[in-house]
């Protein structure tokens, strides 16, 4: 499937902003970015937390720099055929990623079927 970066950018956008209030309101600090694909090039990443889980954090204060959820739009469009299978599999890789900012691990999220 293809679809241009921007739309892909506002899908997202628009599957984050579905997402249930009590999922994404404790996040803090933490910046969602979309990207071609991961620094290796391959197309087997879907998304990626970048930061230190809550469940590990000993001090965070004021001006550390942001966590980063990171999807990645080229492997996305890859596994999907068409934009409804494009937004379940968007809303799979943000619950995913998330859940690692609260410090679920692929364990974990396998066992609850979001792995």
């Amino acid at each position: 499937m293809s679809m241009p970066a921007e739309e892909f950018e506002r899908l997202v956008v628009s599957e984050l902003d579905a997402l249930p209030d009590d999922m994404v309101d404790g996040l803090d600090n933490v910046a969602f970015l979309v990207e071609d694909r991961p620094a290796d090039g391959s197309l087997d990443l879907l998304g990626e937390y970048d930061g230190i889980a809550l469940t590990e954090r000993d001090r965070y204060g004021f001006g550390e720099m942001p966590d980063r959820i990171v999807v990645y739009r080229e492997p996305l469009l890859a596994l999907c055929s068409d934009e409804r299978e494009l937004r379940r599999e968007v809303h799979i890789t943000l619950v995913h990623e998330i859940a690692h900012y609260y410090g679920i691990d692929d364990a974990q999220l396998h066992e609850l079927g979001w792995a």
